[in-house]
């Protein structure tokens, strides 16, 4: 589905389309936080503006960074890591309880960095966002996904306006 807010990489794009796509991975996957200039991620930037990796793989990198894992492993609850790993990286809720524990159980046997693949290489990612387009919200229905996920996507996203790392609890 693509819409005004989806954010894709082409092979023709413009410096100014890259750094866009920048500026999305970091509000999509971050929360929309404000992100300092310490706080980027010059070395995956640059490999993204000159084409060495993909937009997944940037924000495989955004997930793995040092300022992902601070503010949203170490000083949030594992349920509600989970939750927002899939807002942030797949751009929904969980579907069930059961697949919340399936990511609690695969963080604490396999860790941070299996989890966090777990989601970037998942059928679901490569359906919704491919190579190279930017993760968003998918809090429309879509064909195939039971109600209970609509209706937990609005308990789990409160709009852009909200920075997630502020919510601490689960919903």
């Amino acid at each position: 589905m693509a819409d005004a807010y989806t954010y894709e990489l082409w092979p023709t794009s413009s410096p100014e389309d890259i750094q866009a796509v920048i500026r999305a991975v970091y509000k999509q996957v971050l929360g929309n936080p404000h992100v300092m200039e310490s706080e980027r991620l010059v070395s995956a930037e640059s490999q993204l503006c000159d084409g060495s990796i993909s937009v997944r793989e940037f924000v495989r990198a955004v997930c793995k960074s040092d300022f992902y894992k601070a503010r949203y492993f170490e000083s949030c609850a594992p349920y509600r890591f989970v939750e927002l790993n899939f807002q942030h990286i797949l751009g929904r809720a969980p579907e069930s309880q059961a697949e919340v524990s399936a990511h609690i159980c695969c963080c604490v046997d396999a860790g941070y960095d299996a989890e966090i693949d777990s989601y970037i290489d998942s059928d679901d990612y490569q359906q919704a966002f491919g190579e190279n387009v930017v993760p968003y919200s998918r809090e429309k229905s879509e064909l195939g996904r039971k109600q209970v996920v609509y209706n937990r996507n609005f308990a789990v996203n409160r709009g852009p306006a909200q920075v997630s790392s502020a919510v601490k609890s689960s919903q």
